[in-house]
């Protein structure tokens, strides 16, 4: 899908990792190497790889091939890849809009809306979920009926770090293990192309937006979710965590009546385009006030 600014511009994304995972579902070879990717312990070893100080020369090709503006960020010495990976960016690069009837966005990304029903499919990194299946919880799907998803899409040269959208109280997480099923897509070989990636989420309990659920996406084999609290009380733009290597995907849900999205996000979508949003900034606004303004 392609991006537009917040001014209109159509911007360039390489995302390169997304394309690969996609040709690699869809293709007979594909598939037959995914059967050697996808067990647990390949997982653990590039995690460990990437976490080791040798994995430190892939920092600076990884900076010059995405253009990374490291001024942005505070100045130090990584130890690891993954490190580097989750480095902090400047708190003046990335101001928190802290007017309390304004959505702000959790993180960089690339947004798309997509209202919330009985029968809505969501396509989440080349998997088709419904509310149920995403959350595995009925009750809670159908909590959000009339409501709106906002899907938050980080690319692998995005900021890792991830904010709470407005001040509230956080209830406990709920961690969704990833899995695969098997089909038969060609003669009698059976290959791992359904997939379901790892995913934890939590509600977040809003005095302006009501209920909201906070949902982190792993990637597939290494994007490790990091939360850092829950059952608490959490502040706007206060860090929730962040994503150890891979492009990751946050999701949030909102309850009917709670927000309207910023008019530029919801044409972008209805046109076919993401739209590139920053960390902390406005992207909607509470109901109430926007019928009485």
């Amino acid at each position: 899908m392609d991006c537009k600014d917040r001014k209109g511009n159509i911007i360039y994304t390489d995302d390169g990792q997304d394309k690969l995972l996609e040709k690699l579902y869809s293709s007979a070879c594909g598939r037959f190497l995914l059967r050697f990717l996808i067990p647990p312990q390949i997982s653990k070893f590039g995690g460990f790889f990437l976490s080791r100080k040798i994995s430190r020369i892939a920092i600076e090709p990884f900076i010059r091939k995405n253009q990374i503006d490291m001024t942005q960020y505070e100045s130090r010495k990584f130890c690891s890849y993954n490190d580097f990976f989750t480095r902090k960016i400047k708190p003046e690069c990335r101001p928190i809009d802290l007017t309390e009837t304004h959505l702000i966005a959790p993180c960089d990304s690339r947004l798309t809306v997509y209202p919330i029903t009985s029968d809505s499919r969501f396509t989440i990194k080349n998997t088709e979920y419904t509310m149920k299946s995403l959350l595995r919880d009925e009750e809670a799907a159908k909590a959000y009926e009339g409501g709106q998803l906002l899907l938050f899409r980080l690319t692998v040269k995005d900021y890792h770090r991830y904010c709470y959208p407005d001040s509230g109280i956080l209830s406990k997480i709920h961690k969704i293990p990833g899995v695969f099923h098997t089909v038969n897509p060609i003669a009698n070989d059976y290959f791992p192309i359904y997939k379901e990636n790892t995913r934890s989420y939590c509600y977040l309990e809003s005095a302006v937006f009501g209920t909201m659920l906070m949902m982190e996406v792993g990637a597939l084999m290494v994007g490790k979710i990091c939360n850092y609290e829950e059952n608490c009380k959490v502040v706007r733009g206060m860090e929730k965590g962040h994503f150890d290597f891979g492009g990751s995907t946050i999701i949030l849900c909102l309850p009917a009546g709670s927000a309207i999205i910023d008019p530029d996000i919801l044409a972008n979508t209805s046109a076919g385009f993401e739209t590139r949003v920053k960390y902390g900034e406005k992207i909607g606004i509470h109901q109430t006030e926007n019928a009485l303004t």
